[in-house]
């Protein structure tokens, strides 16, 4: 059964590279029109943006920090006026840097939180009214990491916050639940990206997931994970709710 999103307006934040670019043009693919959200690189979201409208897709650009409402808020007005309509968020940017904990500022912490956190809850609270008006259900579409459930070097901030995120979904999920709207979480092993490449002694780490996964000598790459976003934005997923889908190929079977 192929996956169809055609007539679907999607929302993906942090889509200028990695894995919400993955996400937003996969979601191109099915059919849907995609809000291309970035906050600083503009060039590399009209990269994505072009990529989707070659494929015969709406696209729209919207520049917003979702991590100060303000900027949601103002995103928010501009697809509720221009668009009109939303069926699929995919609350995929996050931030925190690679710093030990002992060395972490408030404003780590604070800019951790806030990003990888708190704007998933502006972004429920923003796009609630236009996902439960549809006909179909909406779906809210999260990204964690292993650092949720497993402590890893020089990740702690970025750990943790994803360790609140997925428990945010839970609880989002007795309220929103019933209103018509599913809100899963895709938890990501170690994904080959810019932002991954830059983790201490990456190399490294890359070298020895092949040695962790089984799936051969295959690492996981943003499309991987952009195929799972993409089940979670069908109805095939309508009975998927508040979960935490781990793609790792296999790795965390063994303790990585």
């Amino acid at each position: 059964m192929n996956i169809n999103l055609t007539n679907k307006v999607a929302l993906v934040t942090g889509a200028s590279r990695g894995i919400g670019r993955a996400a937003a043009i996969r979601l191109a693919e099915a059919g849907a029109d995609v809000i291309v959200n970035y906050v600083t690189s503009r060039n590399l979201a009209e990269d994505t943006a072009n990529e989707i409208m070659n494929l015969g897709r709406r696209t729209w650009v919207i520049k917003a920090d979702v991590s100060e409402k303000e900027d949601v808020d103002m995103m928010f007005d501009f697809i509720k006026t221009e668009i009109g309509r939303l069926n699929i968020l995919v609350s995929n940017a996050a931030t925190g840097g690679f710093r030990p904990l002992l060395a972490a500022s408030n404003k780590n912490f604070d800019a951790a939180f806030h990003t990888n956190v708190l704007a998933l809850l502006y972004l429920v609270q923003s796009s609630m009214p236009l996902l439960e008006k549809e006909t179909t259900r909406g779906k809210i579409i999260t990204i964690s990491s292993h650092g949720a459930i497993a402590g890893l070097p020089m990740y702690g901030l970025v750990g943790a916050s994803k360790a609140a995120l997925e428990s945010l979904v839970r609880h989002l999920t007795l309220e929103i639940g019933d209103k018509g709207v599913n809100i899963n979480v895709v938890r990501a092993g170690l994904v080959a990206t810019d932002s991954s490449r830059r983790l201490p002694n990456a190399e490294k780490l890359f070298n020895d997931q092949i040695n962790f996964t089984q799936v051969g000598e295959r690492i996981l790459q943003p499309e991987d994970v952009a195929d799972t976003i993409l089940f979670l934005a069908s109805s095939l997923s309508d009975m998927i709710q508040g979960e935490t889908i781990t793609i790792d190929g296999g790795a965390a079977i063994r303790g990585a």
